[in-house]
């Protein structure tokens, strides 16, 4: 399912076989080119939905009375602040990583995250490996997009780089390494996309720059290397 942008044949494993999370989510259709799709539409529409009728009004108070023009900048704020919200949601699901071994409760020993860092390595590619290095997040392209994968979620960036659609999604099992929880949603990636994107719960869908602006800085270096990698495709 990958290539040698994310990750080198002879270092990428590849599984195969239905997801059996699938069981637990039977009554969803599973998640295919044309479902991708018809997400991305139902999401545009639903934002031309929220934004039009404020931007109506913005431009229609002046001209009653110029009076009403604080009114028509609340309405700008509104027009903008209403899909700002869920694109926050989105990017919530790669929240800024901690630093490798960095405790968080009952986190996992650093000697264990740093063991499962370096397995987390070795199942993916040069470039991706700068990436996960450099950023905390893996890279992978699949058949739907470049998937961007943290420890409770993922982005797939689609449409050549210019649209995103954001998934919660994590491996269960307290306490984890957080590269075992990356390692754990690749390889689930791989053994089935399809299965992948229907067992997690879509929280949003819109244009890149929309989630771009609400990422902590290295994830937002990890989407911008997505981001070209889904440009080149």
């Amino acid at each position: 399912m990958s290539d040698g942008a994310t990750a080198q044949p002879e270092t990428a494993l590849s599984l195969e076989g239905a997801l059996p999370e699938l069981a637990a989510v039977a009554w969803r259709p599973r998640v295919d080119e044309a479902a991708l799709e018809r997400i991305d539409r139902r999401w545009t529409r639903w934002t031309v939905g929220q934004e039009v009728p404020f931007l109506l009004i913005a431009g229609g108070l002046p001209w009653l009375s110029p009076v009403l023009g604080i009114l028509s900048a609340a309405a700008l704020g509104f027009a903008w602040f209403i899909p700002h919200l869920y694109a926050n949601r989105g990017a919530g699901v790669v929240a800024p990583p901690r630093p490798w071994g960095a405790a968080r409760g009952e986190a996992p020993a650093a000697d264990a995250e740093e063991r499962a860092l370096g397995l987390l390595g070795d199942l993916v590619g040069h470039e991706a490996r700068a990436t996960l290095a450099e950023t905390g997040f893996v890279l992978e392209r699949g058949r739907f997009g470049v998937w961007l994968l943290g420890p409770a979620g993922a982005l797939l960036v689609r449409g050549g780089g210019r649209r995103v659609q954001c998934y919660c999604v994590h491996a269960t099992g307290e306490p984890l390494p957080r590269a075992d929880r990356i390692a754990h949603l690749l390889l689930a990636l791989r053994a089935d996309e399809s299965g992948f994107a229907t067992v997690s719960n879509l929280s949003f869908s819109g244009a890149r720059w929309r989630v771009r602006r609400c990422l902590d800085p290295r994830a937002r270096s990890a989407f911008d290397a997505a981001t070209a990698i889904a440009a080149r495709s």
